[in-house]
């Protein structure tokens, strides 16, 4: 199952809206077929194994990390194939949470005579299909947050000056963590002052993430680096209905949506729903300090990750986070620590909240 788990990493930020699965099928003792969710969410990750297993897999174990779909979507069934098949033993990591799937696909597999073993690996399971459960559960993407800041909380200079806080190794971490998500986010602000493209650069692979505008009033001009490379790299833009220049932006080829209001700004909440009715599972902010915070007021962000520069700025330069509204220090939010690291001369600390 570990092995699964390992294969199934390989579709984080692909599969949308899909969920990332790994299987590996077993027979005495030999691994004979290997498969992950493919770009796009098919062919499944059951579906590749099988065919690499080919008739080696009857009397095989299946080891998957999510319940085998029981549903007849664009593809027949995962669960009927691997009866078809001749597996004899399926051993998964969770449950399915989508209605269409709920335990549907365990039942088949019992009813095809095949014995069934669930929850292995199940921790480790829910941390990497994160997203999807979320989407599913409460109709939200999972959200990772990306501050980059000096040791004394700052992200620019009292003259604006922000390139670059941290070192090359923390920003390459970032475009592998761009890489992992379905969307990069960013806000009018950011984009405003770097004019950044959001792809994921110096990977070795051809894959970008979907690249998200949060722009109310669509103030970012059509001419800026995400409008010239719209044709490249797809860009959507959440913006308030009645915002000027939307012909402009359509002509790059970016896709426009037009998102409920609250006042000048957009409902965070109801704008993020809206994303995960796209299909989005998971979206990184690279934002500035307001969108940040906003983010956390609304309990919209889900995991934080701080690099950290050995550099001290001072109170004149921009707080990494813009105001959050609290009187009383209990209520701060609080969240849990789950790494640290080093990136070459920089930190990285990643916080679940």
């Amino acid at each position: 199952m570990s092995h699964a788990l390992a294969l199934a990493a390989r579709g984080l930020g692909r599969t949308w809206p899909n969920p990332a699965v790994g299987c590996v099928i077993v027979k005495e003792g030999r691994i004979l077929g290997r498969g992950w969710t493919q770009p796009g969410g098919r062919p499944h990750a059951e579906r590749m194994a099988l065919d690499q297993a080919g008739q080696g897999a009857r009397g095989a174990t299946a080891y998957v990390t999510l319940e085998p779909c029981a549903h007849h979507g664009k593809t027949p069934p995962c669960a009927e194939a691997l009866v078809a098949a001749g597996i004899t033993r399926v051993v998964t990591a969770q449950t399915d949470p989508d209605p269409r799937v709920s335990g549907r696909g365990h039942a088949l597999l019992r009813a095809g005579g095949l014995t069934v073993t669930e929850g292995i690996c199940e921790a480790r399971a829910r941390q990497l299909q994160a997203g999807f459960l979320k989407r599913i559960t409460q109709g939200l993407p999972f959200v990772t947050l990306k501050l980059a800041a000096t040791l004394d909380g700052r992200i620019a200079t009292a003259t604006g000056e922000s390139r670059w806080i941290t070192g090359a190794e923390a920003r390459r971490r970032v475009h592998l963590m761009r890489m992992t998500h379905d969307a990069v986010l960013t806000s009018s602000a950011t984009a405003l002052t770097d004019d950044p493209d959001l792809t994921a650069r110096d990977m070795g692979a051809a894959h970008q993430p979907l690249r998200l505008l949060l722009d109310a009033r669509l103030r970012v001009p059509a001419t800026s680096r995400l409008g010239q490379t719209a044709t490249d790299h797809p860009v959507w833009l959440l913006h308030r209905p009645d915002a000027p220049g939307q012909s402009a932006w359509a002509a790059t080829g970016a896709r426009l949506i037009a998102a409920p209001a609250d006042g000048p700004h957009l409902a965070l909440t109801e704008t993020f729903r809206l994303l995960a009715a796209e299909g989005l599972t998971r979206i990184l902010i690279e934002s500035g300090g307001q969108l940040a915070a906003a983010l956390i007021r609304a309990r919209l962000v889900d995991e934080l990750a701080l690099f950290q520069a050995g550099c001290l700025i001072g109170a004149d330069g921009t707080p990494v986070l813009g105001p959050l509204g609290l009187d009383a220090l209990k209520d701060a939010p609080r969240p849990k620590l789950i790494e640290a690291t080093t990136c070459g001369p920089d930190t990285l600390t990643r916080w679940s909240f």
